[in-house]
């Protein structure tokens, strides 16, 4: 299978919160070539097309766990905490 975007890339922006594969909402912003704060900005608006079970809003502690792990250089100035993606089931 050919991908648009390689697959390591990807691969390497899968974190694991609440026990199931995610990738943060500034990921999926960067990999689609658009700011994090649009991204965000459409999926408030079209929030019924992301049930619970597809996206969640992480919490301060979570937030917090993250920027120990990762650092804080890439999570400055954000002022809203960051939206979780989950793998589309099928």
């Amino acid at each position: 299978m050919e991908y648009l975007i390689p697959k390591k890339l990807i691969q390497s922006k899968i974190l694991i919160l609440r026990g199931k594969n995610v990738m943060l909402d500034k990921d999926i912003a960067e990999l689609y070539g658009v700011e994090t704060k649009q991204l965000k900005r459409q999926v408030r608006r079209n929030i019924k097309r992301f049930p619970d079970d597809f996206m969640f809003e992480l919490t301060k502690e979570e937030v917090k766990n993250l920027r120990r792990q990762f650092g804080t250089s890439s999570w400055g100035g954000r002022r809203y905490l960051p939206f979780a993606f989950t793998e589309l089931k099928k």
